[in-house]
C-alpha cells in the first residue's frame, strides 16, 4: 500500500489567535508545525501562542466574566448557543474528520462519526437547561424560613486539551462550562490544534458574546501560565499522569479547582465461559481503533491459565490480518501513531517486553510495505507478568499483555494491581459473575463482553492515579459550579 497523499482542509485563521471574540494577531511570528502522521510532511503551520498571548486570552475569559452577559443568561439562553454549536459540527463532518485523521491518524471512516458524537454532547448539556436544579429549595433546620442552594458559575475555566481524540474530549469539558456559565480558554495541543480552531470559527459565526471562548495552541512552558494565573478558577485537563500531578501540585499552591482525566492500564478479564474467539476479535478491534492511544484502551488481557495459549493465538490470528496504512484508504483496519516520538516510545516497550522475559506472539515492528509513515504492527505479548513493565506502564499504542491467572479471585487481584483505574471489561455470559466482579474492580467503568469508553450521559473518569472528578452527565456538570447556601427569612419573588 502506498503511503497517503496529503488531504487539503481549509483553516480560516491559522495565522491568529482567537481571543475576545476576534482574530488578533499574535505577539510573535512563531508557528507550530503540523505533522501529517502517514506522510511525514507539513499539513499546517499555527501560531504558536506565548506568554503575552495566553494573557491575552485570560484577560478575556475574565472581562467576559466579569462584566460581560454570559454568566448572567439563563440557562435556557445559553443552552440556545450549545444548540447553535452542535448544528454548526453536524454540518461538516468530512472536514472534521479529515483533520483528525491528518493530524492523529485516526481512520477517516472513524473520525467522521466522532464529529456526530461531539455534537449529541452539545445537544445533551442544553437539555439539562429545562432539567437541572441549578436552584434547589430547602426547610433550614438552623435559622431563616427558606434555604436555597444555588449553584453559580465556577468561573474562568482553562481546558487543556491533548492531541488524541480532540474533538470529543473538548466537547466533554466546554458544553457543561458553557450550560454552567463559565468563560473559557481553550489551550490546544501543538499536535492537533485543527479542531480547537474550528470550535472557534464556530463560536464566531454563531455570535456566543465575546471573550467567553477563547482559542490558542500552546507549548507545554505557556501552558502551565495557565495553570499559575489567579485569573483563571478551574483547570479542566485530559492528558498523562505526569502531567496531571504537575497541574495538581500548582493548584494545590493557590487553591485552584480542577478535574483531571489521566492515564489508564486497562484490564479486560475473560471467565471460563466466554468464547475466545469472539473475545479476541473485540479486543483486537477496540485495541486498534485509535491505533491504541486512547487512555480507555483495555490493553491488560487476564485470562486463566489452562485458557491462556488459546486466547494468545485467537488474538494473534485476529492481528495479523489487520492490514496498517492510508487512515483515508477505506481497505485500512489501523493508522499510523501520532508522531515520530510516539512510535519511538511504542518500540521502546517493546523492546523492555523481550528483555523481561515475554514473550512476543505476534507483530512488534514495523509494517516492511510502508516505508514512510510513523506506522507499527499491533503487538501480542504472552505469558506477560503483571509487575513488569509493558504490564504497569501506559504504552499508548496497540500492544497488548496477555496475564495467565488461577481463578477469579486472582483475576481480580491482577485487575486492580495497577496505579490506574480508568476503565475494565468483564467477559462472561454469566450476569450475576459480571457484576460481582465489576464490583469488585478498582475502575471508574466497567464494561460488559465489550470495551466500553464510557457514557457522556452517566460520567466518565478514573479510580487512583486516573483522575479526579468526572466527565459527561450530571456528574461532568457539577465541577463547573461553585455552590452558594442562602438562609432567608422570606422566599424572593423571583428565583434565578
Amino acid at each position: 500500500m502506498s503511503p497517503s497523499t496529503q488531504h487539503k482542509f481549509d483553516l480560516r485563521h491559522p495565522d491568529r489567535l482567537f481571543i475576545g471574540g476576534e482574530w488578533i494577531s499574535p505577539s510573535t511570528t512563531s508557528t507550530f508545525d503540523v505533522i501529517n502522521p502517514a506522510t511525514e510532511q507539513v499539513q499546517m503551520r499555527v501560531v504558536a501562542a506565548q506568554a503575552a498571548d495566553m494573557d491575552w486570552a485570560v484577560a478575556a475569559a475574565r472581562e467576559a466574566f466579569d462584566n460581560g452577559p454570559w454568566p448572567r443568561m439563563s440557562p435556557a439562553e445559553r443552552a440556545g448557543y450549545l444548540r447553535a454549536f452542535a448544528e454548526a459540527l453536524r454540518a461538516q463532518p468530512d472536514r472534521l474528520g479529515a483533520i483528525q485523521s491528518s493530524e492523529m491518524g485516526v481512520l477517516f471512516s472513524l473520525a467522521k462519526p466522532t464529529v456526530d458524537w461531539s455534537a449529541a454532547r452539545f445537544d445533551y448539556y442544553a437539555r439539562l437547561a429545562d432539567e437541572f436544579a441549578f436552584i434547589e429549595r430547602h426547610k433550614p433546620v438552623d435559622g431563616g424560613r427558606v434555604g436555597l442552594l444555588v449553584r453559580e458559575p465556577v468561573g474562568v475555566v482553562g481546558t487543556i486539551i491533548p492531541w488524541n481524540g480532540p474533538l470529543s474530549i473538548t466537547s466533554f469539558k466546554i458544553a457543561p462550562a458553557l450550560l454552567a456559565g463559565c468563560t473559557i480558554v481553550l489551550k490546544a495541543s501543538p499536535e492537533a490544534p485543527g479542531e480547537a480552531y474550528v470550535m472557534a470559527e464556530i463560536a464566531e459565526s454563531i455570535g456566543l458574546p465575546p471573550g467567553v471562548l477563547n482559542v490558542v495552541a500552546a507549548d507545554r512552558e505557556v501552558s502551565e501560565l495557565l495553570v499559575r494565573d489567579p485569573r483563571v478558577e478551574k483547570i479542566a485537563f485530559t492528558g498523562s499522569t505526569a502531567a496531571g500531578r504537575r497541574i495538581a501540585s500548582i493548584l494545590g499552591e493557590r487553591i485552584g479547582r480542577y478535574t483531571l482525566e489521566l492515564g489508564g492500564k486497562s484490564a479486560a478479564i475473560i471467565l471460563d465461559d466466554y468464547d475466545l474467539a469472539e473475545a479476541a476479535n473485540t479486543l483486537a478491534t477496540a485495541a486498534t481503533r485509535l491505533t491504541g492511544q486512547a487512555c480507555s484502551c483495555l490493553t491488560r488481557i487476564v485470562v486463566s491459565r489452562r485458557r491462556h495459549d488459546e486466547l494468545v493465538d485467537a488474538l494473534s490470528a485476529v492481528f495479523s490480518k489487520v492490514r496498517v496504512g492510508d487512515p483515508f484508504d477505506s481497505d485500512s483496519d489501523m493508522g499510523p501513531l501520532v508522531t515520530k516520538q510516539q512510535r519511538e516510545r511504542v518500540e521502546r516497550y517493546i523492546a523492555i517486553g523481550k528483555q523481561q522475559g515475554a514473550r512476543l506472539a505476534c507483530g512488534g515492528g514495523r509494517p516492511a510495505n510502508l516505508d514512510r509513515g510513523w506506522y507499527v504492527e499491533p503487538t501480542v505479548y504472552a505469558n506477560v507478568d503483571n509487575s513488569s513493565t509493558i504490564a504497569q506502564e501506559e504504552i499508548f499504542g496497540p500492544v497488548l499483555s496477555v496475564i495467565p491467572v488461577d481463578d477469579d479471585t486472582q483475576a481480580v487481584d491482577v485487575a486492580n494491581d495497577s496505579i490506574y483505574g480508568l476503565n475494565a471489561s468483564v467477559f462472561s455470559n454469566d450476569i450475576d459473575r459480571v457484576y460481582d466482579i465489576g464490583r469488585r474492580l478498582q475502575s471508574g467503568t466497567v464494561g460488559h463482553n465489550a470495551f466500553r469508553g464510557g457514557d457522556f450521559t452517566i460520567g466518565f473518569g478514573g479510580f487512583k492515579q486516573s483522575g479526579l472528578g468526572r466527565e459527561g452527565g450530571v456528574e461532568g456538570l457539577l465541577p463547573y459550579f461553585e455552590t452558594k447556601t442562602m438562609l432567608l427569612d422570606d422566599a424572593p419573588s423571583k428565583l434565578g
